[in-house]
């Protein structure tokens, strides 16, 4: 079953990080992928830019509205996703534990669903 890990985390610039704490947190990271894809279950990943980069679009009225910036009003923002197939949510839990961000963030399971059935999103099996 897919399961999304979404990474989410205070974000910071690379002059307040540092260049340490950044070559740590990219190691970590590679090293995170690695295992992930030497077990078989990594679908695919992706880091994010900075949410100032964001825009965000939403419909009211009839109109498209659209807007710069993240919508969320929060400390954490959305750093990432990584996609897994994995046998079920114990082992989903599994690997998210194992994300970098679980130690300085949050990280989000969220089920894939890929088809309708009868108007309902179905979670990818």
């Amino acid at each position: 079953m897919r399961y999304t890990l979404l990474m989410h985390y205070q974000e910071n610039d690379a002059e307040s990080l540092g260049a340490e704490v950044i070559e740590a947190g990219m190691q970590a990271f590679a090293s995170y992928a690695a295992t992930l894809e030497q077990a078989g279950v990594l679908i695919g990943g992706e880091v994010l830019q900075p949410s100032v980069n964001s825009t965000t679009v939403t419909r009211a009225e009839g109109r498209l509205r659209i807007q710069d910036g993240p919508f969320a009003d929060t400390k954490e923002q959305l750093g990432g996703t990584v996609v897994i197939d994995v046998p079920d949510l114990d082992a989903a839990i599994h690997w998210a534990g194992q994300a970098p961000p679980a130690q300085w963030g949050t990280v989000e399971i969220r089920p894939g669903a890929t088809y309708l059935v009868d108007g309902v999103w179905v979670p990818n099996q």
